[in-house]
């Protein structure tokens, strides 16, 4: 049983898709990326887990500065395979999104993992077998409670991630999810730490990060994209939010492949 925190900057990414033996349970602590597998891509932030059927091929990408708390291991059966093929629900993997509390309480648990793993153990198949449960039945408590949780604006946050280069008011987002503006703002910043307008925000800057990383299109295509008319609007939106004008960013990532490729979170 592997465990590990893996730190990246924005300009970090696989350099190749991954299959493997072990069934991985992948945590995002920090920062907003992409997950790819043959099939599907996703994007991803701090506070999701993604759990990884063996054999699955896939690849995560930064898009800002980004850490992952990962646990990969081999020969899981009985008990803890039930559980992880629970949480899968047949498909070839899971997207776990933590409330706040459950995040935080997830990370704690991680770190002292991390600490058990480096010490000595009489017995270490039964010390991580029994670890590997505890994060399967938190990760199936958690996935419940963050599911009660974030059910009622659930809708809205998709809605956003899908027009996030739109003008969105949050009565139209409030009454998706059959609720006053007030107890719609309240409920949205509790199940996902943020104002509506902070989550579209974060939106767009990803979306313009990975155009702008991952794509040959120019700084005025990729502006128009994320729902700015001019290109000085674009900059000057995005400059504001990752303090470098986009083409200031896109430079400083090229000087960075120049040097060579970052290595995988899983070499």
């Amino acid at each position: 049983m592997k465990s590990f925190i893996g730190t990246h900057d924005e300009r970090w990414q696989d350099d190749r898709m991954y299959r493997h033996d072990s069934l991985e349970i992948t945590f995002i602590m920090e920062g907003s990326g992409r997950f790819r597998t043959e099939a599907e891509e996703m994007s991803v932030e701090g506070g999701q887990v993604v759990c990884i059927r063996p054999g699955t091929l896939h690849s995560f990408h930064a898009v800002t500065p980004i850490r992952f708390g990962v646990i990969l291991t081999e020969g899981a059966e009985g008990v803890q395979l039930a559980m992880f093929e629970a949480l899968l629900a047949g498909k070839p993997y899971a997207d776990i999104r933590l409330s706040p509390a459950h995040r935080e309480r997830y990370e704690a648990l991680f770190r002292l993992w991390l600490r058990v793993l480096s010490a000595p153990a009489k017995d270490p198949e039964a010390v991580y077998s029994t670890w590997l449960q505890l994060f399967l039945v938190f990760l199936s408590e958690s996935d419940g409670a963050a599911g009660r949780e974030v059910l009622s604006v659930a809708r809205a946050a998709e809605s956003i991630r899908q027009r996030f280069r739109d003008r969105l008011s949050v009565g139209m987002l409030a009454s998706l999810c059959g609720l006053s503006e007030d107890g719609f703002r309240r409920q949205f910043y509790r199940a996902y730490g943020m104002t509506p307008k902070q989550f579209q925000q974060q939106c767009r800057v990803s979306e313009a990060k990975w155009m702008l990383s991952s794509t040959s299109h120019s700084v005025q295509e990729v502006g128009e994209a994320v729902g700015y008319a001019t290109v000085h609007a674009f900059s000057a939106w995005f400059k504001k939010e990752t303090g470098l004008a986009p083409t200031e960013w896109k430079a400083t990532l090229t000087l960075n492949r120049s040097g060579g490729a970052d290595r995988s979170i899983f070499e």
